[in-house]
């Protein structure tokens, strides 16, 4: 077993950072999963199920944090070409149309100096 003093190669840094993208991708969409799930209970079973949720999500922000990357979210912003995230339903809109961020499906992942680390996948819808 290595000892707390062994230094990381710089490959061994890599796929480590790259386990932590894909886990918080991952949780991302678990937490999207069990808040529709959350819909079709009852409200007082819902108000304990989302403190859960709220602890989870919480914890991940932290561990992020402490490996220096964020988590982006554009969920609800208008909808701009440069955002760092793929919208799957933009050939829906006709190209006048002022859009907005309905979901992500997928999130967006920055490191601590603002570089994008992960590109994210939106749902789009119009705004009114």
């Amino acid at each position: 077993m290595d000892s707390p003093d062994t230094v990381l190669s710089q490959d061994q840094v890599v796929v480590l950072r790259e386990a932590i993208i894909s886990m918080t991708v991952e949780s991302w969409r678990l937490v999207k999963v069990l808040e529709r799930l959350l819909n079709s209970v009852e409200i007082k079973e819902q108000q304990r199920y989302q403190g859960k949720i709220r602890w989870f999500v919480k914890k991940t922000d932290e561990a992020l944090k402490s490996a220096g990357l964020n988590l982006v979210n554009y969920e609800g912003r208008p909808y701009d070409p440069g955002i760092p995230a793929t919208p799957i339903n933009l050939e829906d809109f006709q190209t006048d149309e002022k859009l907005y961020v309905m979901q992500m499906l997928e999130p967006v992942i920055v490191d601590s100096e603002g570089k994008i680390v992960k590109t994210g996948t939106v749902s789009l819808g119009r705004m009114k």
